[in-house]
């Protein structure tokens, strides 16, 4: 009886924990297809040509804007820097260092990403950031970050630079009381900067998600099969004469 019960309890215990992987390795092949949808949607809007400003700002408020090309010409700038807190690049924490253009008198302001900068050892200071020199034309790509669900507060610390903790567009247009175009323009270069431009739209591949996915799915396998030797060798021993 009592063999009985424990080869319940491990089929029990083995089909939970099986189906648990399998379910994990699933899910990473559908994460792995909408990668794979959105990179082609990504390569698509690179191919594109160049959205006007106006363009930009005439599309609908809920579009996706990751990945469209922007060309503008940056008449002046805000002196005001932004940093948005805790990135990082090759091993090096720091900062997205973020800078606020017109592009006309009558027009929405917009945000451009002038690229990483390190921190340093004390958090108190702030690393120096060389702004954009206007005028000047800009060309690259755009991109919305997604929102935190734990904390998308802007979080601003006061002072030039101005040290951020979430990138959120509503609240910053509300403390600089101008309106932004809704998403950010990460420039192919800017004169006179060589800062890198980190941030990818993808930040996993889908051939990362397929990879994840093997290994659930072996996981799984190895687990069936650990468990039907341990099964073997129990009914084995309960069978052997002592």
């Amino acid at each position: 009886m009592k063999f009985a019960w424990a080869k319940l309890f491990v089929a029990v215990i083995t089909v939970l924990v099986f189906g648990i992987l399998v379910k994990l390795g699933l899910w990473q092949l559908n994460r792995a297809e909408e990668k794979r949808l959105w990179q082609a949607e990504l390569s698509q809007r690179q191919q594109a040509a160049p959205l006007s400003y106006s363009r930009l700002l005439a599309m609908p408020k809920d579009s996706s804007l990751t990945g469209y090309r922007l060309e503008i010409n940056a008449t002046s700038v805000d002196t005001q820097l932004i940093l948005l807190d805790n990135q990082v690049y090759n091993g090096a924490v720091g900062y997205l260092a973020y800078q606020v253009v017109s592009v006309s008198m009558s027009s929405p302001k917009l945000l451009v990403e002038l690229g990483f900068v390190p921190g340093g050892g004390d958090r108190r200071i702030l690393p120096d950031v060389r702004p954009l020199q206007p005028p000047q034309p800009l060309r690259g790509k755009l991109y919305q970050k997604s929102a935190n669900p734990l904390s998308n507060q802007l979080l601003a610390e006061p002072g030039n630079p101005m040290r951020i903790q979430n990138l959120n567009l509503t609240e910053l247009a509300q403390l600089i009381n101008s309106p932004l175009a809704p998403a950010v323009l990460q420039p192919d270069e800017i004169s006179g900067s060589d800062l890198p431009h980190p941030w990818q739209p993808i930040p996993l591949s889908a051939q990362k998600h397929q990879g994840y996915a093997l290994q659930w799915f072996s996981m799984a396998a190895a687990f069936l099969v650990l468990m039907g030797y341990l099964l073997i060798i129990k009914k084995k021993n309960k069978l052997s004469p002592h």
